[in-house]
């Protein structure tokens, strides 16, 4: 349990590490303000983190600040290994978030089921019941029945 907390308290620090640096430290035009770390993941030996960080842009900027934060590992894990004082200072694997797109999905699948609800309040409307506005029997008329049928015999 101490080596989970001990993992979760470096991870933290990583991820604050990092993102101070990419403001302020990194003179890199690729990695500018459209950069965002949004979770960092410590293994239990604490040997390698893996950062993961949002773009905000198209597949083309995505694609600048991935070559970017490749070519600025060494300089930030420098950074991480001053600020955390470890032994060992962890490798640094930077993943996209998928995120912000699995949120996206959700939003337009959602849109679309509010849509499609709305078509059906729409078409329902004016509508009636096909048949009786109550369609099961009931056990009282399943007695009657019975009765019907003794009193015919």
């Amino acid at each position: 349990m101490a080596d989970n907390a001990r993992a979760k308290r470096l991870a933290d620090l990583i991820r604050e590490v990092v993102a101070q640096k990419l403001q302020r430290g990194i003179k890199d035009p690729r990695l500018g303000t459209h950069v965002t770390i949004t979770d960092t993941r410590v293994t239990g030996d604490l040997r390698e983190a893996t950062v993961f960080y949002t773009v905000y842009g198209d597949d083309e900027q995505r694609a600048e600040v991935a070559a970017g934060l490749e070519s600025a590992k060494g300089i930030l894990r420098s950074a991480v290994g001053a600020a955390a004082g470890v032994k060992f200072t962890p490798t640094l694997t930077f993943v996209a978030d998928a995120l912000p797109d699995n949120a996206r999905t959700i939003e337009d699948l959602l849109d679309r089921a509010r849509s499609s609800d709305a078509q059906v309040r729409e078409a329902s409307a004016g509508a009636s019941f096909a048949g009786d506005a109550d369609p099961y029997k009931k056990p009282e008329d399943d007695d009657t029945d019975a009765a019907d049928k003794d009193g015919d015999a």
